[in-house]
């Protein structure tokens, strides 16, 4: 089982940004923090985990980064008893914001791992996508994060803009391989609806090409894929969590939460969900909803899947795929060959 938080505050919003997220409402936070602890307890009388059985925390947004540590203390100390010894407790952190102090404080709290939401280190790039932080800014607090003890660090770039070119790409992934980490998530552009880039999606670049150089480029700088969009010589638990189809809380506004053949959908509204954490909307998932997201699930990462999770129709479908070197098979288990074309290839095996 795996748990989610989400702290929807942050101090700008940025240009790509779709996510559930406020910079006008940070007057709330202890009171949303409390909801959260009452959504906590809730949770856990609904998915009843044992002590020491749950493997991974993942503190995201928004920004985790502009909420102090104290805010947290309520929540960490009721779900820390149901976390595994050695459970992966993760917060994302902006530049800007994670501070040596605020670090350290996340870190005497239970955090082990922090991923931070660089994006790039070129200074145009970052106005350009509406960041608030600069490249000294990211190297700083990067650095940072290691000199308080932090041995599982993660940084985010994202591709496929108009201002990106093979040297731009080049010289952050060189200046990622020079800093302490061990994790990349890399992700293209993609314009959302109601963002400031919705107004003008030429900014994007969909080009397979260049996706596949980048995410080359990763790998041969160090960091393997093990995921779409993930790649490291630690592999996270809580991204492999998701692709293995866990059970995971979703505590906050619009954290999504998924039990056995259950959805839930909290209010995305803060003030709604401040009002009452308990409120959610709920989806049933039938047996064939759960078996073809078993299926794209699994092909979006180096889990792969079993064959005995397959029917006779799609297995004549996977020998195609098989054939033409889409897929491979290795001890009984289904592994996708090309990540970027995962979803076309589910699509395939379910139809």
């Amino acid at each position: 089982m795996l748990i989610y938080l989400h702290i929807p505050f942050c101090d700008s919003k940025c240009h790509y940004c779709a996510f559930n997220s406020y910079v006008d409402k940070f007057d709330l936070k202890s009171s949303y923090m409390q909801a959260c602890v009452k959504q906590l307890i809730y949770e856990l009388s609904i998915f009843k985990p044992k002590p020491n059985s749950i493997k991974s925390l993942f503190i995201g947004g928004g920004t985790p980064s502009t909420v102090n540590p104290e805010l947290y203390f309520e929540f960490f100390k009721i779900i820390l008893p149901y976390l595994k010894k050695d459970a992966e407790i993760t917060s994302e952190a902006n530049p800007n914001s994670a501070t040596k102090k605020w670090l350290s404080g996340m870190k005497k709290l239970g955090i082990n791992r922090i991923s931070f939401g660089v994006q790039s280190f070129n200074e145009k790039k970052l106005k350009f996508l509406g960041r608030n932080h600069s490249k000294p800014q990211a190297i700083k607090a990067i650095n940072h994060a290691n000199e308080v003890g932090f041995t599982n660090i993660s940084l985010d770039l994202i591709y496929g803009t108009k201002m990106d070119t093979k040297k731009l790409l080049q010289d952050d992934l060189k200046i990622a391989k020079s800093l302490p980490i061990n994790h990349i998530s890399a992700y293209s552009l993609t314009i959302e609806k109601d963002t400031p880039f919705a107004k003008t999606p030429q900014v994007a670049i969909d080009s397979i090409g260049l996706a596949k150089k980048f995410t080359n480029d990763i790998q041969n700088i160090g960091f393997p894929q093990y995921e779409i969009s993930n790649f490291g010589t630690y592999n996270s638990i809580h991204n492999l969590g998701y692709w293995e189809g866990d059970d995971y809380m979703g505590i906050g506004s619009g954290a999504v939460g998924f039990l056995k053949n259950r959805r839930f959908y909290p209010s995305k509204n803060i003030e709604n969900f401040i009002q009452n954490p308990l409120k959610r909307d709920i989806e049933i998932l039938s047996k064939d909803d759960l078996h073809v997201e078993k299926i794209f699930l699994g092909l979006r990462s180096k889990i792969g899947i079993n064959i005995d999770k397959f029917n006779k129709k799609e297995m004549e479908n996977i020998k195609i795929l098989l054939q033409e070197k889409k897929l491979k098979r290795k001890n009984n288990v289904i592994y996708n060959t090309d990540y970027f074309l995962s979803d076309e290839i589910s699509l395939f095996i379910t139809n």
